[in-house]
């Protein structure tokens, strides 16, 4: 009688909780199937129950299936993000835990999973991603998202543009983001790197040459204007360009033509005009290392690019472009950093900028073999840096889908409480200036909640 009621008893829990749950025997036959289930696959317990479990879940990991690797391992799985096809045919995001079933007399019984649908959360993150991303610019710091807003203007206009920020803080980006959404965007965008093309190169690499212009002229060769005719030219690192080579560029800029090496005949130059640099020209141009005329004639459209360290709030959606953009190219399923791992992120001063945080992401992703990314991962001089920090966890110190859904609990609080910050703060169960540190992270203002 009392084995009865403790049954009956975890059945009411299988029926209440939101999370997905079924039971397998040894052969991976679904031996129960709750209601949360049902309801997430679409799949009534009458037709799972008896089925193998992957004639229910047409699973992205049903090759490798983590449940018969628990039942062969005993080893048991932890909130593993797959998606999986429902009844209707819909691709539904949803995180997987696996464990061993046993007995009174720890035989093995099977095996059991439980799974929650992501749909939600992966919901919001579109719309934060929505919110804020422009082309493959990630940001939600206040300096880019005021670019984001007048960058279409920019683009649409045929001014040239400098674009100022130190290395690795995504000046290229900006640029290519310039070009694609312009009227230009149907034709070429060429790089011309300024820090690395030699001298004595750089008329007949920009400019093209003609047969005989010089002892291996054996044919005309364009140069990469011509590669650019009616398209974009993006001049990185400019600031490195010679005097003696900053007086051709300024002709070009002035007359809009150009000769090739060794002709008698002008080109016309239908292109537009990016440059960036990790120098502040105005010094260079007071130090006499560049052309005043030519610092004028680039500067129409300023852009000023702040490093990352100005910029920490967006450490964390960057983490998570990154670990997209890895998944996609290695084949792995890594569902983001653990907290230590964002904690020595969000102090890190970032010398590298983005460009830094990338390549801390790509090494974790070559040495990780599991689904979070630990400090285990991490390049050595990094974990080594942090070791003399603060143990105290940082505010910002969250992954990236429980920083959605803390944004989302506390708009919803505040909502609530019509805007009084005491009271949303007492319903979230937090400091009333915590939560105040909270809104300015996630850029919220009071006054929008109040009734």
């Amino acid at each position: 009688m009392e084995n009865s009621k403790e049954l009956q008893f975890y059945r009411v829990i299988l029926r209440s909780i939101a999370d997905g749950v079924f039971t397998v025997d040894s052969n991976r036959i679904i031996t129960s199937f709750n209601p949360a289930a049902e309801r997430i696959t679409g799949i009534p317990a009458s037709r799972a129950i008896g089925e193998r479990c992957f004639n229910i879940f047409h699973s992205d990991i049903c090759e490798d299936c983590l449940l018969e690797e628990t039942l062969k391992t005993g080893i048991e799985t932890v909130d593993r993000p797959v998606n999986i096809i429902n009844a209707h045919g819909e691709t539904i995001p949803i995180s997987i835990s696996t464990a061993i079933l046993r007995g009174d007399d720890d035989a093995v019984l099977g095996a059991v999973e439980t799974f929650r649908d992501l749909s939600a959360i992966e919901s919001l993150r579109k719309e934060l991603y929505k919110k804020y991303s422009f082309e493959d610019i990630i940001s939600k710091s206040p300096k880019i998202t005021k670019l984001f807003a007048i960058l279409p203007d920019i683009a649409e206009s045929e001014s040239t543009v400098l674009i100022q920020g130190p290395s690795g803080s995504g000046k290229e980006l900006f640029a290519r983001a310039i070009h694609n959404i312009s009227p230009r965007n149907n034709n070429n965008y060429v790089v011309i790197n300024c820090g690395t093309l030699p001298v004595q190169l750089f008329e007949s690499e920009l400019f093209g040459y003609m047969k005989g212009a010089f002892t291996d002229a054996k044919r005309d060769k364009p140069g990469k204007l011509a590669a650019a005719d009616r398209g974009t030219v993006f001049f990185d690192e400019i600031g490195d360009l010679p005097l003696s080579t900053q007086v051709k560029l300024l002709r070009l800029l002035q007359q809009r033509e150009y000769e090739p090496v060794g002709s008698t005949s002008k080109v016309n130059a239908d292109i537009r005009v990016v440059a960036a640099t990790n120098h502040n020209l105005k010094e260079l141009v007071a130090q006499g290392k560049f052309r005043d005329d030519l610092y004028f004639r680039l500067a129409v459209v300023k852009i000023k690019l702040p490093p990352l360290m100005e910029r920490r709030e967006d450490i964390p959606y960057l983490v998570d472009h990154f670990i997209k953009k890895f998944n996609s190219r290695r084949g792995k399923n890594i569902v983001g950093v653990s907290p230590n791992v964002m904690h020595i992120l969000m102090r890190h001063n970032f010398p590298g900028n983005i460009r830094e945080l990338e390549n801390i992401i790509e090494y974790g992703f070559v040495v990780c073999r599991e689904s979070i990314i630990q400090t285990s991962h991490l390049p050595a001089e990094l974990t080594k840096s942090n070791a003399e920090s603060s143990d105290e966890p940082d505010d910002y110190a969250t992954p990236i889908t429980e920083t959605i859904q803390e944004e989302t609990r506390i708009k919803s609080a505040l909502q609530k409480s019509g805007g009084n910050v005491s009271r949303a703060a007492e319903h979230l169960g937090i400091h009333r200036t915590t939560l105040w540190r909270r809104m300015k992270l996630y850029d919220l203002n009071i006054t929008d909640f109040k009734s």
